[in-house]
This record gives C-alpha cells, structure tokens and sequence, in this order.
C-alpha cells in the first residue's frame, strides 16, 4: 500500500508540482493551500480511519505559518513525520524546526529525489491521536467578560479615577491609552447581574463618561479550527504570553470592525499573529478586540494593521496605544 502524504503550500503550481513528482515515485498525495483546511483533513481522515504517514508544509502562509501548525499537529501526532519546506529559511528557523521530534528541514528549491531522501531520513510515524496528551474543548473564557472604553473629564483626576477604576474587585485589566478614548478596561463577572452593578459603578464616577460597553462571546468557529485554536494556546500561546506580558513591553490596543460574515477568517488572522497576546470577539461577531505587544522589536503594530486590512471582510481598524502610567 501506497504511503500517503499531507502537502501543505499555498503556492498551486508547487502543490501541483509536489503531488505529481511524488505519486511518480509510489506515495499518494492530498495538497492543501492553507493550514485551516490542512486542520480539517487531518481530522476528517482520523475520523475515517486513514492516517497519513508523512506532512510537508511550508513555513510562510496566508492564515497560519507552518510553524504554528507544527506546534499544534506535533501536540495532537506526536509521531507522525513533519518536513518542513521553506524559500525563505535561515538559522534560527532551522533549529526551531528540528528542535521537534521527528521533523526535517528541507530548503527550496530541490528536486523531487532531494524530497524523497529527506523523507525518507524521517522516523515512520503515525496519525492516531494520543486522547491523554490533548485536552480538546475547554472554553475561552470561563466568565463573563467586558470591555468598557471610557473618558475622563478633567484630565486633573486621570491618576486618580485610573487607580480607583485599577483597583476595582472584578477589573480584569485597566489600561491608560492614546487615542479617541482615554481609558480602556475589562471587567469579569460570574453573573449578569453582577456585569450590571460592576458597570453601573463604572458609569456612576464622577468625572467618568462610558463610551462604550462591549460583551466578550465565544466566536462561533468550525469544530477543527476551534480544536486547533484551543491546543495551541496550551502549547504555545500561554508560554508566548508569559514573555510578552511584561511591564516593559510597549503595547497596543487593535479595534477591528468586521463583516460578520468573515468573522471565522480574520479571528484566525488576528489570533495566530505571534505579537497578539490577547483576541477577543465582541459585539456579536462585528468587532474583534486585541493587544499587541512590540516586545523585542518597534514598529510591529503598523504592519500587523496592514496586513489585517487587505483581509476580506475587515472594515476598519483603530489602534489605542497603551500608556504605562505605573511607571511614571
């Protein structure tokens, strides 16, 4: 029997190319052109019973990069032989990639024998999901939860409100920014009852104007890319969460306005940006909400916008930059 491959490119003439060069030398080849549908094809054939025995993927896409997509199937298929393609690799990359158990590097461009070899240098492996190691359907967001952009009056009492508003029993996070608004929080609740008092005391300071209340809901996705989304966070976002929330951090706020109906689209965008610690959906799906952090390096915040405004469906873009007032 013919040992099956999973190719990952969203290049169509290399995925041609890739298919019709391996089913010359004996493998059977499903491609794909972006990591959300590679997600439901592994699924789909656990579901049915086919495994497939190695996966080649590239490293730079439009919706998740190969890398991220490592992380998660070597979470789910501990076993299963990943080669990882790329034009553009270095170093750095390399190490990363061959940090992971069973798992090669391969630069472009290469002749299909240079692939087979790779291939076959990989350990033979399995797709059978290990149901101990993955903890699939835990939700976002076990509380209720609320954004709440405010305004301050006179700019004399910002300190003070901020800190009354900072020490707040059920303020999740409260932060001073630069933008149409001057204060942006997050409020969590165990009950709705509880959400309306904690926003009616909000509303109730002197000196306070409520600009906007916005309800966090779990953003409706498919069942495979709602699985991907939650193993990765436990088994990289939490980590890449621990560096980047530091005092030190510059950090931005990122307001998205949406078509709902790309709603599934560009979460999965905002949500796999190395630099967002945060992505919420709000607003019945019209709005996402999340924080950047430029950590490590300036200027992220700018090209993360660009990027997430030729996206189908993003209607505008706001940014609040975060002012650290605990450090001034």
């Amino acid at each position: 029997m013919s040992q099956r491959v999973l190719i990952i490119d969203d290049e169509a003439e290399i995925r041609r190319n890739l298919t019709f060069g391996l089913t010359q030398e004996g493998f059977s080849c499903t491609a794909c052109p972006d990591g959300i549908s590679a997600i439901h094809e592994l699924h789909e054939s656990r579901e049915k019973g086919i495994g497939y025995d190695y996966l080649i993927t590239d490293i730079f896409m439009p919706d998740i990069d190969g890398m991220k997509i490592l992380k998660v199937i070597k979470n789910e298929f501990p076993d299963l032989p990943v080669l990882i393609i790329t034009g553009f690799g270095n170093e750095d990359l390399e190490f990363s990639a061959l940090s992971e158990h069973n798992t090669g590097f391969l630069d472009k461009p290469f002749e299909i024998p240079e692939l087979v070899e790779a291939l076959r240098k990989l350990k033979p492996g399995a797709t059978t999901l290990d149901e101990s190691k993955v903890d699939i359907g835990t939700e976002i967001r076990e509380t209720m939860s609320s954004y709440l952009s405010l305004r301050i009056a006179d700019p004399q009492q910002s300190m003070e409100i901020y800190d009354k508003l900072y020490n707040m029993p059920g303020m999740m996070s409260c932060d001073a920014v630069r933008g149409d608004v001057d204060i942006i929080c997050v409020l969590h609740a165990d009950s709705e009852q509880e959400m309306e008092k904690l926003q009616a005391e909000i509303a109730a300071m002197d000196g306070v104007e409520v600009v906007s209340t916005s309800r966090v809901d779990r953003p409706k996705l498919d069942r495979d890319l709602n699985e991907f989304i939650d193993v990765y966070r436990k088994a990289v976002k939490v980590s890449s969460l621990q560096k980047m929330n530091k005092p030190a951090a510059t950090k931005s706020y990122v307001i998205v306005d949406i078509d709902p109906k790309y709603m599934q689209q560009v979460f999965a965008t905002l949500f796999f940006i190395d630099e967002v610690m945060v992505c919420d959906m709000v607003d019945d799906g019209s709005k996402l909400i999340g924080i950047i952090s430029e950590l490590g390096a300036f200027g992220k915040t700018p090209r993360i916008i660009e990027k997430l405004s030729n996206i189908d469906g993003v209607l505008r873009i706001k940014q609040a930059s975060i002012i650290n007032l605990r450090d001034m």
